[in-house]
This record gives C-alpha cells, structure tokens and sequence, in this order.
C-alpha cells in the first residue's frame, strides 16, 4: 500500500531532472502518473521506468508556453486520467542566465510564459473537477532564489517569486474548498551526480549545514510528503529543502 493509491498526479516537466525524480516517486507511491513535457523519447523513457517498476504511467507532451497549451494537456491528462486528476506537481520551468541589462524582451516573454503563464492557466483548467469532488493537491515548483539576490539571475528569481506567492493566495482562495496548495523551494541540486558541474554545485554550498548540494530525490520526497494525507493540515507553506542555506546565511553565489 502507498500513499498515494488510487490518486493520479499530472507532472509537468518530468521528462528529467527533479520532474522526473517526482513522478517516479509519486508513482512509487501509488499514484498512475501523467508524465509531461517536450521530449516524447524522453517522456516515454520515464513512463517505461514506472511500468517497468510495476506502477501506472502515461506521457502526455506538452511546451506550455501559452495558455492553449496549458488548456490542451489538461484535456490530454484528463483523457488519460479517466476524467480525474488528483494531484497537480506544476514543475516544468525555464532558466535562461541573463543580465537584466542584456535582456531582451523574447528571453522575457519566455520565461514568465512558462514559469507564470503556464501554471496559472493549467491550475485553472484542473481546477473545475478538483472543486467538484471537494478533493485536490497543488504543488509549485519554487526555487530558493525566490528569497535572495542572484547575480544572472534576477528574471527566473522573480518568476520564481510569482509562483510562490500564487501559492499562498490560491491557499487562501481554494483551501476552504477542499484544495490544498503548497510550494517546494529546491536548493542547489544534483541531476547527475556524474555530470562535470557536479562538483562545483556541491562546492557551492560546501559551508551549508548539510554541506553539500541536493539530490533530485530530496526533492522528490517532498513532493511525495506534501501530495499525501500526512500533509493535509499543511496549507500555502513553502516548503525549503536547501540543506539549510536560507536559514544560516545569505544564498551562495554561482561562482
């Protein structure tokens, strides 16, 4: 028994990367997961990871750059969900490094499109079916730099920002109704422990109290925590897992 039987999640941006860590855990917990994102080879290859460890998966793609995306993969995971998405993990995201002074309006629109644009309008389109049943999750994929200053950065930090503050007014909008909302602000993470930046982003969080960056797992657990009935007096929190480097001092810098 998991815990999350019976319950299906839509991932968005689970083709890699911390979305793929979520939905191979979420299904690990039980739920039949809608895998989603640009990458069909690579959707396909997470969903055949779940199947093959014995859970429910299916892949919908998606770019989610306008708001017609975003109503086209509801409709695509309802269609695969039998009419029924319990959970929604908004993960998918975009991180161009750019100065404030070189950037350009298409680099703008880009980011808040699929950082902003497309969770606000694909929470809205799942919404509906949520409020009918009186039954819900919605997790936001936040970032620590929401919460400090980040040179190169300045735009996706705002972004981030956006979708964390969206968390907590649709806590307070859809609570009552039966909707819990929460947001995950991952640190700095590891994707591929074997991949040559590894070893910088572990260095720069090397005097953090855990002392080390983040696995894709760590965040993963979380998601697993905050999309199951264990959290369910939790509401529009935030949820840090940055190996303590908000709370102890300012955000590391990139180099």
């Amino acid at each position: 028994m998991g815990k999350l039987d019976g319950r299906t999640a839509l991932v968005t941006g689970s083709t890699s990367g911390i979305g793929r860590a979520v939905a191979v855990r979420l299904a690990a917990e039980g739920a039949h997961v809608i895998v989603s994102g640009r990458d069909s080879g690579r959707g396909q290859a997470v969903v055949r990871t779940i199947r093959d460890a014995g859970g429910r998966a299916d892949f919908a793609a998606a770019d989610l750059a306008t708001a017609h995306d975003a109503r086209a993969l509801a409709d695509a995971a309802l269609g695969l969900a039998d009419g029924r998405v319990d959970i929604l993990v908004n993960n998918a995201g975009v991180f161009p490094a750019t100065s404030t002074l070189g950037l350009d309006e298409a680099t703008y629109a880009h980011v808040m499109d699929v950082n902003v644009r497309g969770p606000v309008f694909l929470t809205q389109a799942l919404l509906p079916s949520m409020l009918d049943r009186g039954d819900g999750v919605i997790i936001n994929m936040g970032s620590w730099v929401a919460q400090v200053g980040f040179i190169g950065g300045a735009l996706y930090s705002a972004s981030k920002a956006t979708l964390e503050q969206l968390t907590r007014g649709w806590a307070s909008e859809f609570g009552s109704r039966g909707i819990r909302v929460n947001a995950i602000a991952p640190g700095v993470i590891v994707s591929d422990p074997e991949a040559p930046e590894a070893a910088r982003r572990h260095r720069m969080v090397e005097n953090s109290p855990a002392g080390h960056a983040g696995r894709v797992e760590d965040i993963a657990h979380a998601a697993a925590y905050l999309a199951s009935d264990e959290a369910a007096y939790v509401h529009g929190t935030t949820l840090v897992v940055d190996g303590g480097v908000l709370a102890t001092r300012p955000g590391p810098r990139p180099n």
